[in-house]
């Protein structure tokens, strides 16, 4: 509402200043500012938003932005230097969001991506500066009121901005609600006592459905004066926004006592939250679980809570940051703080029991995934650290922080858990899950020392399922290490003990990884029909990082059996099914570059295998040794056999090759008289205003896939893909998932 002058000087500012940082209170609407100037960005430059209100612990920073750019560390690189190796010097705006906690690590972490990414520019939100050499700052004010002596005329009062947005909110909740001489001298005097904040004006606006205007204006200023009173002066902001505080406690006093006791509970949430989870944390003292529902729904109308993007599956909300802080004294006031988060602690362990029957739970994807701000909070809030529940919850959060490729920040996890050597309930796991982090740093001699003691501790608990996971990580250690006889022999008793277990998914899985281990110790042969065995299970039933892992190992039995038409289409399945923005795809690219070597076709070899390479420096991102040696040597044997003129050509054709586009050449669709289904998606994606990760994303939302369901087939959270969804519908200007559908529709069956 209003600010069309302040996202014209943000314009100009940025053109000239790197790190631009937007001041001022609590509620006056920094953070929406920034997302309005966001919007409406040109389509080539990309945007990303970091949410750092729930982040509490500043050594976490890196890996926090790192997590919302979709970043994962890379051997021998992690923290700042990750950030610094993705972005590089592609031109971005990263939007930092409540800064103002965090500020002296914001500074130091915005000085050094500044100083090392050369196309990168700062909008931070915050309410100090960050006092970065280069910074400028720009202060957010309120909302323009109206004059004092400005009267009731409707037309004079509606040219306030802070009078515009109090009508537009009241009315979406009053219907009848309308601005006239009888009532908009109390309106005007509402937006002056508030200050013109825009948080402020919203909550009042909110009662105008369930009090007339004039009880409004009074009950601001009994509050306001009472919150002098007792607690001199204002919580949550400047002493001079008083107001802003007189509309959070009037608003919370409006509320019921079931709807305050919700309010004030949800404070400890501060990743967000499901009915569900509202259901296990905030009931009891007489809030029944089926009021839940009809609870936020008023929380949500009245601006005390807000839905997170729409499309999230199931419904999450978030208190706002100022809000929140309000709720969390009326929690601490009401002495039930520390029952709560026992609470949300026991829930937490409810949903962490949910991946316990999992036999290979390090490989999928955790049912925390979603609650990661949640839960680090809930163990960094938790008063007793040396009971099994903290120290599985640990395991967890760092089996989430694994999974997002975040090592580590899960290695610092594992450390107390490790040293709880002879715990009977995690047994191996932790050790199992630090082999396979060790293995993601690249700390191979320590990955194996990890397995080993994996292996050792669940041989003494006798427990089949730990013992399969645990030989399960120690092959993994052993196949980094190139000790593949005996990566075979673990994973030969591996499966052993998962067959008894009666478990089919869990079984193809193993018997996957063993083939993959045959195939590196020349046993193709008998890989070959182990993998006739488990594909059509993980095909059929596995997630789609499964399937395709799969796939990759049957195309590179095939290919060692030389049995390249197969091969091909194998790889080419694989290709089709994972993400196409991400290294998931440079696998089965570099599969095909070794079909055509083997089939003699040396120029599709090299482009292919420089178009991967290229890919993979970006990405910042290397295949398994034993693999990257085989189409590097590939790679070699192609450049020896071209001419000098071939190899140029192929060296042209692969700088040009780019997502989409390379993904169309691989499959051999690009080019043809009627390219099909795959090849028209490419062409679309190369000329479209979304980003590849976006286009991805448009297309299973044009096939009726609800974000929960992209999330698992992109390997991505929820969340995650709801901002996606954010920036394709600012992009495209389409609110709903029906119209993007039928762009989607559009932009492919343009291209045939």
């Amino acid at each position: 509402m209003g600010r069309r002058q302040e996202l014209t000087r943000l314009r100009a500012l940025l053109r000239t200043s790197r790190l631009l940082t937007l001041t001022g209170a609590g509620g006056v609407g920094k953070t929406r500012l920034a997302l309005e100037f966001a919007k409406a960005l040109p389509a080539r430059q990309r945007a990303d938003l970091v949410r750092l209100d729930a982040l509490h612990d500043d050594a976490l920073l890196a890996q926090c932005v790192a997590a919302a750019l979709g970043v994962g560390e890379r051997a021998g690189h992690s923290g700042t230097d990750v950030l610094v190796r993705a972005i590089g010097g592609t031109r971005r705006l990263l939007i930092m969001d409540n800064c103002e906690h965090l500020a002296q690590s914001c500074a130091r972490l915005a000085a050094t991506l500044l100083s090392r990414c050369p196309g990168l520019r700062i909008l931070a939100t915050s309410r100090e500066a960050l006092r970065v050499p280069g910074e400028t700052v720009f202060r957010v004010g309120e909302l323009s009121v109206p004059a004092d002596g400005t009267g009731g005329d409707p037309a004079a009062l509606m040219r306030s901005d802070a009078v515009r947005l109090f009508v537009e909110r009241a009315s979406s909740c009053a219907p009848g609600f309308a601005l006239g001489r009888g009532n908009g001298a109390s309106v005007a005097e509402i937006c002056r006592r508030l200050e013109g904040l825009t948080l402020a004006v919203e909550l009042a606006a909110r009662c105008v459905g369930v009090l007339p205007l004039g009880d409004i204006l009074s009950g601001l200023d009994d509050h306001l004066m009472e919150l002098s009173l007792l607690s001199g002066g204002n919580r949550i902001g400047p002493r001079r926004h008083d107001g802003l505080a007189a509309a959070v406690d009037w608003s919370h006093r409006l509320l019921d006592p079931d709807e305050q006791a919700v309010f004030r509970r949800l404070a400890v949430l501060v990743g967000g939250f499901d009915v569900g989870a509202v259901q296990a944390v905030c009931c009891g003292g007489g809030v029944a679980a089926r009021d839940i529902l009809h609870i936020l729904c008023a929380l949500e109308a009245k601006s005390l809570i807000v839905r997170l993007p729409e499309g999230t599956q199931p419904a999450r909300f978030r208190q706002l940051r100022t809000i929140r802080v309000y709720a969390a004294e009326r929690l601490a006031a009401s002495g039930e703080l520390p029952a709560v988060r026992r609470r949300a602690l026991a829930w937490l362990a409810g949903l962490a029991d949910r991946a316990g029957n999992e036999v290979f739970a390090d490989q999928s994807g955790s049912p925390l995934l979603v609650e990661r701000d949640n839960l680090a909070v809930a163990l960094a809030d938790c008063a007793d650290r040396h009971t099994g529940a903290y120290w599985r919850l640990s395991l967890e959060l760092a089996r989430v922080h694994y999974q997002q490729e975040q090592p580590s920040a899960a290695r610092s996890l594992l450390d107390g858990p490790l040293r709880k050597a002879d715990d009977r309930v995690l047994g191996g796991a932790t050790a199992a899950l630090a082999a396979r982090v060790a293995c993601q740093q690249s700390d191979l001699a320590q990955a194996l020392l990890f397995g080993e003691q994996a292996v050792r501790l669940e041989r003494m608990r006798a427990h089949c399922a730990g013992l399969a996971n645990a030989l399960d990580a120690r092959a993994a250690a052993r196949l980094c290490r190139g000790e593949f006889a005996a990566a075979v022999a673990d994973l030969r008793e591996c499966l052993n003990l998962v067959e008894a277990l009666g478990r089919p998914h869990d079984t193809a899985w193993c018997t996957h990884h063993l083939a993959w281990a045959l195939l590196q110790e020349g046993g193709e042969a008998e890989a070959d029909v182990l993998m006739e065995r488990c594909l059509p299970v993980l095909r059929e039933h596995g997630h789609w990082s499964r399937a395709a892992a799969a796939l990759h190992t049957a195309g590179a039995v095939r290919l060692a059996l030389g049995r390249l038409r197969h091969a091909e289409a194998l790889f080419a399945e694989v290709l089709q099914i994972v993400p196409k923005a991400g290294f998931h795809a440079l696998y089965p690219v570099e599969g095909l570059a070794l079909v055509a070597a083997e089939s003699g076709d040396m120029r599709r070899t090299l482009c292919l295998y420089e178009a991967s390479a290229q890919a993979r420096r970006q990405l910042d991102t290397e295949a398994e040794s034993p693999w990257r040696q085989r189409v590097e040597l590939a790679a070699v044997r192609a450049r020896t056999l071209l001419s000098a003129a071939a190899r140029d050509a192929a060296l042209n054709d692969a700088r040009r090759l780019r997502g989409a586009r390379l993904v169309a050449y691989a499959l051999r669709t690009k080019g043809g008289s009627r390219p099909t289904v795959e090849n028209a998606t490419a062409i679309a994606a190369d000329r479209s205003p979304l980003t590849g990760r976006e286009f991805m994303v448009v297309e299973l939302v044009a096939e009726g896939l609800t974000n929960r369901q992209i999330a698992e087939r992109l390997g991505l959270s929820p969340h995650t893909v709801a901002t996606h969804l954010d920036k394709i519908r600012d992009k495209l200007g389409l609110r709903s998932r029906t119209r993007i559908a039928l762009w989607a529709a559009a932009q492919t069956g343009s291209g045939s």
